[in-house]
């Protein structure tokens, strides 16, 4: 009988094929044996790395990477421990040429027929370019040292020059940590008096009784302890700018004289009879409402159309969420030059956190909840855990104030116990129902204060 039906090979292919296939591939390959030296390495990853197969063959791996992760957070290092693969982790690697590259980083477990551990195995995708786009297209969306993309921004940013150019005065609204300041500063900066001083006053900062003198100065003699000339922010400022933050906390009395300056551009210092030509700028801000306080008789209404000629309202991050990607990143980059611990990126995670929260203090609060992760996180990329306790998602919290309140009830449990049984700590076990050495560890984990003496001896 003739069997027309094909005969399935059994045969292996040989390893050669394999390394083939491998070395045919884009993203770089490489695998490490039990101790950590690189078993394999294919030609992807000569490209990237910089170093010559035969040199990486046999070498510690992260002799070989480099990579930001290696020392404290090593990814093959975490799915060799647990089997648990990663999946396209964003890291940096430093190249045979001292030159940092980013890459994503895929790892498993190697096993044998017989489900033996053998080693790891670990892809390397370089996204040189796609770092560069990025960063192109963040380019566009800054403007001097503010990064957004949201329409309201985009359109402020839009105005900034032509407002720039002009000597009117400008108010700045928005809610504290906005970036009232970068925008008081790029303002400056892309203004005729850009080379000139830039001169800061926050007027909420200041008590009321000191801020005349801050802004005006005072001649020697003014007041008791006014033994020399001292100028003010007016003076330091003459050819600039200066910047009044909190324009809505200055009193009455101090309204009046900023009245007369941007009225009549002079000033008098206190205890001086001679009047001073203003050449400054005036740029304001505030996080009130001026026109209720207009309304409401605490703000000078003349004043308040003096220093309103041009408004730029900036809306909060709450209002712009876009935007919190791009400065996550922009912070990452910023702490990572500060404190010298490079961290790759936030996690999907992670970020997924940062996206739901509020931000009611705005920029400044997310810089601050950036900052806090960096401590925490020991490299690579920041995970949910790093992230502050009142950004945890609120089943974690309730879990852990439930921990907490159990912590408590034990612990009343164990000293009602104790005061029971005098102090006796094996008749306590007893009455508990639990072993004399269970009762010694949760003293100890609960902190309670034992007598130097217990009930035992009266027993």
């Amino acid at each position: 009988m003739i069997h027309n039906k094909r005969q399935r090979s059994t045969a292996q292919p040989p390893k050669a094929w394999f390394e083939t296939i491998l070395d045919s591939l884009n993203d770089g390959v490489f695998c490490i044996d039990e101790n950590w030296r690189i078993s394999f390495f294919n030609e992807a990853a000569v490209e990237i790395t910089g170093v010559p197969r035969e040199e990486a063959v046999g070498r510690p791996c992260h002799e070989v990477f480099r990579s930001n992760i290696c020392k404290k957070a090593c990814a093959l290092r975490y799915t060799m421990e647990t089997g648990k693969p990663i999946a396209s982790m964003s890291i940096q690697i430093t190249n045979n040429k001292g030159m940092k590259v980013p890459v994503s980083i895929s790892t498993a477990v190697l096993r044998d027929k017989q489900g033996k551990f053998v080693g790891g195995v670990e892809a390397i995708r370089d996204l040189s370019l796609v770092e560069q786009l990025r960063k192109e297209l963040d380019a566009r969306h800054t403007f001097e040292d503010i990064l957004s993309k949201s329409p309201k921004m985009q359109h402020i940013f839009e105005l900034i020059p032509t407002i720039a150019e002009s000597e009117s005065t400008v108010l700045i609204t928005g809610e504290s940590g906005t970036g009232k300041g970068l925008i008081a500063q790029a303002l400056h900066n892309q203004s005729p008096r850009a080379g000139n001083p830039f001169i800061t006053v926050n007027c909420g900062a200041i008590p009321d009784t000191l801020l005349e003198s801050e802004l005006f100065g005072y001649k020697a003699g003014a007041f008791t302890d006014a033994r020399r000339n001292k100028p003010g922010r007016f003076f330091l400022a003459q050819g600039g700018t200066i910047f009044l933050d909190e324009i809505g906390d200055v009193s009455p009395p101090i309204q009046a004289k900023l009245l007369r300056v941007l009225q009549d551009k002079i000033f008098e210092p206190l205890g001086g009879v001679q009047s001073i030509k203003a050449d400054v700028r005036i740029i304001t801000a505030t996080n009130m409402n001026l026109r209720e306080l207009v309304e409401e008789g605490r703000f000078r209404t003349d004043l308040y159309y003096r220093i309103n000629v041009f408004c730029l309202e900036l809306p909060p991050l709450r209002e712009r969420m876009e935007d919190i990607p791009l400065l996550v990143n922009h912070f990452i980059a910023k702490f990572s030059a500060l404190k010298g611990k490079e961290i790759s990126g936030v996690s999907p995670e992670g970020l997924a956190i940062l996206m739901k929260h509020e931000y009611p203090g705005n920029v400044r609060e997310l810089e601050n909840i950036i900052e806090h992760a960096f401590v925490l996180c020991p490299g690579g990329m920041i995970q949910p855990d790093d992230l502050p306790d009142e950004l945890q998602p609120r089943t974690r919290l309730a879990r852990r104030e439930t921990i907490d309140l159990l912590s408590e009830y034990e612990k009343d449990l164990i000293l009602s116990a104790l005061q029971k049984n005098r102090w006796n700590r094996l008749k306590t076990a007893r009455d508990l129902g639990i072993h004399k050495t269970t009762l010694f560890r949760k003293i100890r984990k609960l902190g309670i204060d034992l007598p130097e003496t217990d009930g035992r001896s009266k027993q």
